[in-house]
C-alpha cells in the first residue's frame, strides 16, 4: 500500500459563504453606481429633448410666418383678414402656446399648447413676450438684441439655453 499525500479524501470543491457575500457587495456597488449615472443622463437626455422641441416649435412658426400661411380657422379665413404674425407665448414658467394673429379678427388662433410640467422642466421668462415672427420675412419683434430662453431642470442644476438672435437664427 502506497502512502500517496496528494490525494485528500474530504477536499470539497465550493465557494465558502465570505466569498460570496464578497462578490455580492461589489456587484451591488457596481450596480448602485451604474443607476446613478443612467439617472443623471436620462434626465440631461429629457431636458435636452425640451431644449430641442421648444427649438422646432419655434421654427415652426418662423416658417409659418415666412410663408404667410394662415391657419384653417374662421378667425384667419375672411378675405378681408391678413395674417400678422406667429406669436411664441409664454404662458407660465412650464407651458407656452403658438398662435396665429389676424388683422380683424379678434381672438388669435391657437396653433399649439404645450406643458412641461409634468417632466419637471421649466423656464425664465424673456424680456420679450411674444416672441413675434412676422410674416413675408419682416423679421421678429426682439430689435437688434437676442432672444434668449433657459430651461432648468427641477431638483438638478442642469440647464439648458434656446436662443433666438436678431437675424431671426434659432438655436
Amino acid at each position: 500500500m502506497s502512502n500517496d499525500k496528494s490525494q485528500t479524501p474530504n477536499k470539497k470543491n465550493g465557494y465558502t459563504l465570505i466569498e460570496i457575500l464578497v462578490a455580492l457587495t461589489i456587484i451591488g456597488l457596481l450596480f448602485s453606481f451604474g443607476y446613478v449615472s443612467f439617472r443623471d443622463f436620462s434626465r440631461r437626455q429629457a431636458l435636452s429633448g425640451a431644449a430641442k422641441s421648444i427649438q422646432g416649435d419655434l421654427r415652426l412658426a418662423q416658417s409659418d410666418a415666412i410663408s404667410g400661411q394662415k391657419p384653417d380657422d374662421a378667425n384667419c379665413k375672411m378675405p378681408s383678414y391678413t395674417l400678422d404674425s406667429y406669436d411664441f407665448k409664454i404662458i407660465l414658467p412650464s407651458e407656452y402656446k403658438i398662435e396665429a394673429n389676424c388683422t380683424g379678427s379678434v381672438n388669435p388662433v391657437l396653433i399649439k399648447d404645450v406643458d412641461l410640467s409634468s417632466s419637471g422642466i421649466a423656464f425664465s421668462m424673456p424680456l420679450i413676450n411674444p416672441l413675434e415672427f412676422k410674416v413675408l420675412g419682416q423679421g421678429t419683434n426682439i430689435g437688434d438684441t437676442d432672444w434668449i430662453l433657459t430651461l432648468t431642470q427641477n431638483g438638478t442644476a442642469n440647464t439648458a439655453t434656446v436662443t433666438v438672435t436678431s437675424g431671426g437664427e434659432i438655436k
